[in-house]
């Protein structure tokens, strides 16, 4: 490999107390250098609630040293001979969850070629916590630079600016591919459960698709003020009404759910959908599955679905449509020299609704 003249570091999890503000900061490895690959020297990145879990261990084992982070921002350094995408040295670019498939590897797969690179059956490679088919690791965007594969940057219009960009590239595709999949738009009348980094982007998204109504949906009432500020047009906080379900039956065609506990009284949630109505789950539970009676889905014709983070192209449809309708991130910036305070700050629920690291410049 071609010397640089710097080096990559981030904030390291060596174990699972790492989520509990423990984070090492050191030089590491990153992936062998391909002529597909761009070098980013990082601005900016979200903390996602996918960061906390693969800390902790909490999805499975973490190939520790971890560096997490995946909603990273920042401008080109070193471009190879083969990138994809137009990126030259100085463009500012982003990187969301994914940042390899099979495409163009070996033979690409059914989703590759349909452009659902998220769904590869063959190499979904994560922005950290995964292995390139290079062998090398991938390391994530609480750190000073990040390599990756140029088919999973994308340019950042210049309408946006970075801080809130970022926390787009995994909060906000995560609610944007689903919504669009499943026909928001004119007509429909869309529910978001979970009024936070995720549930925040759902209710901004599901407006700036044209949806006729849209409800946020959380279990206590100190978050209505907020979302209704957000584009709500109505809001429900099932602990204060004990008959919420029962009153707002049948009042929702589409309902995003981006809370991840197993505990969700997802019954209740189901009735407020007409017939035909979906119900599409986003967040992955640490503490067991998903469970739902038949006839909750049998006597509607209800489906029940969920959805996995976006692909590069619906990246940047969703990016155009954020900049053309003027959908702004919620965010707090926070320095990265003080990333071990802000993920416990995160996991505590301070967030409204995101906070963004950000490199001294």
């Amino acid at each position: 490999m071609a010397s640089t003249d710097y080096k990559f570091e981030g904030w390291m999890g060596l174990e699972p107390k790492a989520a509990e503000g423990n984070m090492v900061w050191q030089e590491f490895e990153p992936k062998p250098w391909e002529e597909t690959d761009i070098d980013i020297k990082i601005t900016h990145c979200g903390i996602c609630g996918s960061d906390m879990h693969t800390l902790r261990s909490g999805w499975g084992p973490t190939n520790y040293p971890c560096c997490v982070g995946h909603e990273i921002v920042g401008v080109a350094v070193r471009v190879g001979s083969k990138v994809e995408g137009g990126i030259k040295v100085g463009d500012r670019v982003g990187v969301g969850a994914q940042s390899e498939s099979c495409m163009g590897r070996n033979g690409d797969c059914e989703a590759c070629a349909s452009g659902l690179e998220q769904y590869c059956p063959k190499s979904m490679v994560g922005t950290y916590n995964g292995v390139y088919a290079n062998g090398g690791k991938s390391y994530g965007g609480y750190a000073t630079y990040n390599r990756v594969p140029s088919r999973f940057a994308v340019k950042i219009p210049d309408a946006i600016p970075s801080a809130v960009a970022a926390p787009m590239l995994c909060g906000g595709i995560t609610t944007y591919s689903p919504l669009k999949h499943f026909g928001c738009g004119p007509g429909k009348r869309v529910g978001i459960i979970g009024v936070g980094g995720l549930g925040h982007f759902g209710i901004m998204f599901a407006k700036a698709l044209g949806a006729d109504k849209v409800v946020a949906i959380s279990r206590k009432g100190n978050k209505r003020e907020d979302a209704l500020k957000l584009g709500a047009d109505a809001y429900i906080a099932t602990d204060e009404d004990s008959e919420w379900a029962q009153k707002n039956s049948r009042s929702l065609d589409l309902i995003i759910s981006t809370v991840s506990s197993s505990k969700m009284p997802i019954t209740d949630y189901v009735q407020l959908l007409d017939r035909d109505g979906a119900f599409v789950q986003l967040g992955v539970p640490e503490d067991g599955s998903l469970s739902i009676p038949a006839p909750a889905l049998i006597f509607k014709r209800v489906k029940f679905s969920g959805s996995l983070v976006g692909s590069p192209s619906e990246i940047r449809e969703m990016l155009q449509l954020a900049a053309e309708k003027n959908v702004r991130t919620w965010v707090e910036e926070r320095p990265m020299k003080d990333a071990n305070t802000a993920i416990v700050d995160m996991d505590a629920g301070k967030a409204r609704f995101r906070y963004v690291l950000c490199n001294e410049q």
